[in-house]
Parts: structure tokens; sequence; C-alpha cells
């Protein structure tokens, strides 16, 4: 089976359980085959209690998806049972990430809540009946947290961020405008970002008893305006 990279990027899942069942997968870019998706069997694997994790199940739970991740130098992202392969974040991506993080910085410098950037791996749960009993993990290109409480004894944090943005690509659109979105709504998060650099715009949604309660669409060029924060301001004249 040949499989272009922005295919295996969104339904990475999908592609591993090929692997699994012993099929042949190969990875193409501008359709020329660039690498291979083979299955690992690990040499330690007889050393634990525990049996073979069966991917053929229509979703993964966290901790199987602890085990695919930990020894891995990829990032990942599972949503609703779906494990999704992050792809490497083109310039003007890293970009945008920079000049919004940098001016919000600034703004959190001397308040009680702070902005990160990705990778950050945060656990959030929703009230999807596929997936009730266990949190979906992401990472947001930009977080804000207020809660730091909720960063655990193993210095992760397991609290619900204020503020959420997401920089769109080609191969995360759908993604991080569909299912971010439901995600990010129905966990409690109170205020998401959408950058579209395609369309030199920025969507700014408000959540409220996780419903959409405001939305507001910029152009870059305009000053973007935090709900959340009132008096947070962020230039977009340098973000592409």
């Amino acid at each position: 089976m040949r499989v272009p990279t922005t295919k295996l990027q969104n339904s990475f899942g999908k592609y591993l359980k090929y692997v699994l069942d012993g099929k042949e997968v190969i990875i193409t870019k501008n359709s020329k085959g660039v690498a291979k998706l083979v299955r690992y069997t690990d040499p330690n694997y007889g050393m634990v209690k525990e049996g073979a994790v069966d991917y053929s199940k229509s979703y993964i739970t966290y901790d199987e998806f602890i085990k695919i991740t930990e020894n891995s130098d990829n990032r990942y992202e599972l949503i609703d049972g779906q494990i999704y392969l992050m792809a490497s974040p083109s310039h003007v991506h890293q970009n945008i990430i920079r000049e919004i993080s940098g001016q919000m910085y600034i703004y959190f410098s001397d308040k009680p809540c702070d902005n990160f950037t990705s990778p950050y791996d945060v656990k959030l749960f929703n009230d999807s009946e596929c997936f009730k009993d266990d949190p979906n993990v992401v990472q947001p290109d930009i977080l804000v947290i207020c809660d730091f409480e909720n960063v655990d004894e193993n210095d992760r944090y397991q609290g619900i961020p204020s503020l959420v943005v997401e920089v769109l690509s080609k191969s995360t659109r759908s993604k991080d405008m569909v299912l971010k979105l439901q995600l990010y709504m129905k966990s409690g998060v109170s205020e998401y970002w959408i950058v579209d650099p395609f369309e030199n715009s920025v969507r700014i949604y408000y959540f409220k008893n996780r419903l959409v309660e405001e939305t507001v669409l910029y152009r870059m060029g305009e000053d973007l305006k935090s709900f959340v924060f009132k008096d947070l301001v962020v230039k977009t004249d340098k973000l592409i």
C-alpha cells in the first residue's frame, strides 16, 4: 500500500493497524516512495507482564497512546481515540507562533497567568460518547495557563487552558477547524484562536458553558483582542 505523507499524518492510527496486521505501507511524497512504515517488536517486551496491545479495535486508549509515544521522537495527538502524527511546522507557521507568543509573554509577564508553546502535552476530556472514559492529548501551538495548581508531581499539566491558539497548515486545517474546535469547547477552554495564514485571517471563539458564546473574524493588519483577557491586544502586522 502506498500512502501520501499528508494522509499518514491525518490517519496514522488507521495505517498503523495495517502494519500490525502484516501489511506493507510505503510512504510517498510527490508520488515518490520516501519511507516505509514497518512493525517493530521491542526486544524487552517479554519482560512486561501485559498482553500485546490490540490496535484492531475502533479506538486507542490513553494507556495505549502512551506506549506508542513514550519511545518515539515524533509528536502525536490523541483525539477521540484516533492518533495523529504531527508534521514539522513551516517557516511561516513558526514565525506566527513566535510573534504571537512574544507579545503574549510581555502581556503576561506581570500577571498570574502565563503562555507556553508546543511541544506541551495537554490532557483534555470532552463529552464524546466513544471516548468518555479516556482523555484526549493535544499539543496546542500556544496555550495560556492560569491554574498552575494543576501541574502534578511529575511536572505535567492536568488542567484546562484559559486560551488556546492553533495556526493552520494544509495538513491540519480540518482537524484544527472541526475536531479541535469541538474538543476545546466541550473540554471547558474559554477562548480559541484559529490563525489562517492562507486566508490572512484570525477567527477567535469565546466559549461559555461549553457552547460558542461569541466569535469574531479579524484580518491581518488588525489588532486581535481577547474576550477573556480584556486588555490583551496582539498586533498582526508582522505575522505573515
